[in-house]
C-alpha cells in the first residue's frame, strides 16, 4: 500500500486510505490482520495462495501464517497451502484440478470438525 507503483494500490487509497498519512496509517494498521494477531489459541485453519496471483502475492499469506504459528499460544494445526499453477484465487485451472483443490479443502473442513469419512 506504501508503493505507488504497484498497480492498483493508488486506486485502493480512496477506499482503505493514503498509508503515507499518519493517520491513514495508524486506522490500516489497527486492523491489519498481520500486525495485530489475536492472543490465545486458535482454531485448525487452512490458508490458501497462489504463486501466479495478480492481487495477492505468495509471500503475504506465508507470512500471515507464520505469524499466526509463531504467536498460538495452542497446540493449532494451521496449514499453509500453495498453488503452484496457473490458478490464483480460485485455485488451479482446469475442472480435475479444481475438483481435488475442492475435495482438499473439504477434507479439511470435515477432519478439523472430527468427522471421519471411510476411504471409498
Amino acid at each position: 500500500m506504501l508503493d505507488p507503483s504497484i498497480p492498483l494500490t493508488v486506486t485502493e487509497w480512496d477506499e482503505w486510505g493514503d498509508p503515507r498519512d499518519p493517520d491513514d496509517y495508524a486506522c490500516i494498521r489497527s486492523y491489519s490482520p498481520y500486525e495485530n494477531p489475536p492472543n490465545g489459541s486458535r482454531p485448525a485453519l487452512l490458508v490458501t495462495g497462489a504463486v501466479h496471483d495478480p492481487r495477492v502475492s505468495i509471500h503475504e499469506p506465508a507470512k500471515w501464517v507464520a505469524r499466526l504459528r509463531a504467536t498460538d499460544s495452542g497446540n493449532a494445526r494451521l496449514l499453509f497451502r500453495a498453488e503452484l499453477g496457473a490458478g490464483a484465487h480460485s485455485g488451479p485451472t482446469g475442472r480435475s484440478a479444481q475438483f481435488a483443490y475442492e475435495a482438499e479443502i473439504h477434507a479439511f473442513i470435515l477432519d478439523a470438525m472430527g468427522i471421519r469419512v471411510p476411504p471409498l
